[in-house]
């Protein structure tokens, strides 16, 4: 049996504070009745390789080893791919890994921030040293990271909870995440894709249309956490507790870090792309 008095509770046995080394599990994360509550012990309590809060102490700049990078954030592991950056890059630091792979240092420390700190904000000046076309090139591979990787394995996992629930639950649960799925594809694949992007890179060829302004791009990021937070409410609570309970925490755990990372890239095209495209309206004739 595990120590509950590891679980360092403020009297309230739903929210807790493990340490794990320099990491720790906030109380941001809801604990749901014993079982959770030992998965949550086993899992984390137990290993001090898993990472689910890091506390960077400084920002990241060009000096920095890259190999210090991603074990301060593990969230940055992810961003390689999208940069076209492999694996075996030594003891190099952030500049030099970045050069070998003909990325803009400026962007890829830019993208890294906005991961590893809620509060970070670029200025002005850092947003000149931005090339659009690596922006896009980014965003576009996130998309496809997305919809070709992240939701088929969720998707995969999910359709094993659905069968197991019958119909009580079932339909319900598998209608409440292809609501979630549509409409994250109806925002990226059919309206950044198909409407602003084109209209970003006819900026950059210098043809400018009157029938868009990216301020419209602002008013069509939408909401879906309402969604998300049904779909996450029948996984964790409402489901009888017995039906695949190991797999639907592993699958909410997924689709959590899936919804933290939509919410990185809304911010990027936020706080990166739409004031660096206002730049370029405002100096076009």
């Amino acid at each position: 049996m595990y120590d509950k008095n590891l679980l360092q509770s403020n009297g309230d046995s739903k929210n807790c504070e493990i340490p794990i080394g320099r990491y720790f599990v906030s109380d941001r994360i809801p604990i749901f009745g014993d079982a959770l509550e030992m998965w949550i012990f086993t899992t984390f309590a137990t290993s001090k390789t898993v990472n689910i809060m890091p506390r960077k102490k400084k920002p990241f700049s060009k000096d920095t080893k890259f190999a210090e990078l991603l074990t301060d954030d593990r969230r940055l592991l992810q961003l390689l791919p999208r940069f076209g950056i492999g694996l075996g890059f030594g003891d190099r630091n952030v500049d030099q890994v970045c050069q070998m792979n003909q990325v803009n240092t400026d962007l890829f420390l830019m993208i890294c921030e906005i991961y590893s700190d809620n509060n970070y904000k670029p200025g002005q000046n850092e947003l000149q040293h931005i090339d659009m076309g690596d922006l896009l090139s980014y965003l576009k591979a996130s998309h496809q990271y997305y919809l070709d990787e992240r939701f088929p394995h969720i998707e995969e996992h999910l359709q094993r909870i659905i069968k197991a629930c019958g119909q009580k639950y079932g339909p319900m649960l598998s209608h409440f995440y292809d609501e979630y799925k549509q409409e994250v594809m109806r925002h990226i694949k059919y309206y950044e894709e198909e409407v602003v992007f084109p209209y970003i890179e006819a900026l950059l060829n210098g043809k400018r249309t009157d029938s868009y302004k990216i301020d419209e791009f602002e008013h069509n990021h939408t909401n879906i956490q309402d969604t998300l937070d049904d779909m996450m409410n029948i996984l964790l609570k409402y489901l009888p507790g017995d039906i695949l309970p190991k797999e639907r925490i592993e699958i909410s755990y997924d689709i959590m870090e899936l919804s933290d990372d939509l919410n990185r890239h809304s911010i990027i095209e936020e706080r990166i792309l739409i004031p660096n495209v206002e730049s370029l309206e405002n100096t076009q004739p």
